[in-house]
């Protein structure tokens, strides 16, 4: 069957090999393309991969020969999974690939929000250090997270993850979850609690119609004012200029955010000016370790497609 990758690029920038998936079948690799070029580009594809080009149902509607389609991620809100379904072409994703990865990266934002080891570490570069006067200095208040209160809000696979870490660093952790949790250490509360008493929060739910937006102002106003805000799930999750306000006026004491609502983000974004907030651009998915995995699972799911038994199927 015929293969095409609408938009490889991110996944392998060159570090890793399609070999395997070319084993399979007919192969065309795009590094990425425009949206409006999905249908001539996949005509004669019976297969098609994507990672972030939407595939609709007018598109859909206009390659008789598609038979499945595979998104290299987790989330799949970019392909018409209903108009998939009426056509009985498989929709699959790549679950669970990066939860050590994306638990890492949480703590990454955490860690330069607390430690500042990064700016510390570019003011010696740029001289400080040795024309101090004093044998130490720091820029910032340096904050322990041995008994601070961190607050996951989504206790799947990656707020596990990241439970698990707090409780290494020593921390108290709470969640907000739709179950109780029998973990060990893991309290589960109600919604007002977590917000006013966690120092951390961060945020680890799928984007839902009832999780859009679940950090706005009322919930930030419940927050501490020494409080962390985390997200490295789903921009969506947050009202950015809400955020942007209690950053700017000291509402809470900073945010470390690896997504937001719009990818790349408009220059206009508040928070990329907002007071002690850090963006970095979506990358906690992308280790080297987490790709290799992502792209084997990919293989993996057009291989059992080609066999009759399709796995990770979410249509």
């Amino acid at each position: 069957m015929n293969i095409v990758v609408l938009d490889g690029y991110t996944l392998n920038p060159g570090d890793l090999s399609w070999e395997n998936l070319k084993q399979l079948g007919p192969c065309v690799i795009h590094d990425r393309i425009p949206h409006d070029q999905v249908v001539p580009i996949s005509a004669e594809a019976e297969i098609v991969l994507t990672n972030k080009v939407p595939v609709t149902r007018d598109q859909i509607s206009k390659l008789p020969r598609l038979k499945y389609i595979g998104v290299l991620a987790t989330g799949f809100n970019i392909v018409d999974t209903a108009a998939a379904r009426e056509r009985n072409i498989p929709v699959t994703n790549i679950p669970a690939y990066g939860t050590r990865s994306v638990a890492q990266m949480t703590f990454a934002l955490l860690l330069e929000l607390t430690q500042h080891a990064g700016h510390h570490a570019q003011t010696v570069r740029e001289g400080r250090w040795a024309q101090c006067p004093d044998f130490s200095y720091w820029d910032y208040p340096l904050i322990e997270l041995d008994g601070l209160t961190m607050g996951i809000v989504g206790l799947g696979r990656i707020g596990r993850a990241v439970a698990e870490l707090a409780l290494a660093f020593g921390m108290k952790v709470q969640a907000l979850t739709r179950s109780q949790t029998n973990l060990p250490g893991i309290q589960s509360v109600n919604e007002e609690t977590l917000f006013r008493t966690s120092d951390v929060v961060s945020l680890h739910c799928p984007l839902t119609p009832e999780t859009k937006h679940i950090i706005n102002a009322q919930r930030l106003s419940w927050m501490k004012s020494s409080a962390f805000l985390l997200n490295t799930s789903r921009g969506p999750l947050i009202d950015e200029a809400a955020l942007a306000e209690a950053l700017n006026t000291g509402r809470i004491a900073g945010a470390g955010l690896d997504v937001l609502a719009v990818e790349p983000p408009v220059a206009t974004n508040p928070l990329l000016q907002a007071k002690n907030c850090l963006v970095t651009p979506h990358i906690a998915w992308a280790t080297h370790a987490a790709r290799s995995r992502l792209m084997a699972t990919a293989v993996a799911n057009v291989e059992a497609f080609l066999k009759g038994k399709p796995a990770n199927v979410v249509n």
